[in-house]
């Protein structure tokens, strides 16, 4: 039943939007294809995105006051956790914001490599087509006439892979040094967090990239790109704001 419902809402639409946009893009090339499709996919995510990066600069902001709660209730964890979430009901900041962008659209990107996975690209699968979408006279796997889409490419992957890395250094908050005391368990995690989030997720998502194929990693670096153009437009906003 998820399975049926993970197909109809999500894999189809995309595949069928997939179709309609090689048979208007120039040369019916896939790859300009699935870079306008992620477009379409984070505008329409644009307001969500919006406020996680908002979120995240709130939090920031937060920071002197958060650091206040935990060292005046260090040895009262759940008062800590009701004064944090009171600090943030009172600011009207969501921390979990982040996290639901993030739910969205991991299966965006499963269904878009099931999409090249079990499409049969370049053939067009007429039993899922909407009736209303028009079939290409051609599908062009060969994007800019020097890169197969269908297939993997490190050179993609590699690019995934920096553009992530430098989407997460400006989203994550900078790290904090080492200080020359005793560090807690809680401080350790969090920085070896920053750290995993930091470096080796880029690292995991380059592999990821790889192994699917090369149109997963253009709508990944794409995406990445789109957020990190919209990150420096809402801090530039902001900051005029002030």
């Amino acid at each position: 039943m998820i399975i049926d419902f993970f197909r109809v809402t999500i894999f189809e639409p995309l595949y069928n939007g997939l179709i309609f946009l090689i048979s208007v893009v120039p040369f019916a090339d896939v790859g300009i294809a699935v870079i306008t499709l992620t477009i379409l996919v984070k505008l329409l995510l644009f307001p969500l995105s919006i406020k996680m990066v908002k979120t995240q600069l709130a939090v920031r902001e937060l920071e002197p006051e958060l650091k206040k709660i935990k060292e005046k209730y260090k040895d009262d964890q759940p008062e800590q956790a009701r004064k944090t979430m009171s600090l943030y009901k009172e600011r009207g900041v969501n921390p979990f914001t982040g996290i639901l962008l993030l739910i969205i659209q991991l299966p965006i990107i499963f269904s878009l490599y099931f999409v090249f996975f079990r499409g049969g690209f370049p053939d067009v699968r007429m039993d899922i087509l909407y009736s209303f979408v028009k079939v290409p006279e051609t599908v062009n796997m060969m994007f800019l006439g020097i890169l197969d889409v269908g297939g993997k490419s490190m050179f993609l992957a590699v690019l995934t892979g920096a553009t992530q890395f430098y989407q997460m250094r400006l989203s994550l908050p900078p790290m904090k040094p080492r200080g020359s005391g005793p560090q807690t368990l809680k401080e350790d995690l969090a920085r070896s967090f920053n750290i995993q989030m930091r470096y080796i997720m880029p690292l995991v998502i380059a592999g990821v990239a790889y192994v699917f194929s090369a149109a997963v990693a253009l709508y990944w670096t794409t995406s990445n790109l789109f957020a990190i153009g919209q990150e420096i437009y809402v801090r530039k906003r902001i900051k005029n704001k002030k």
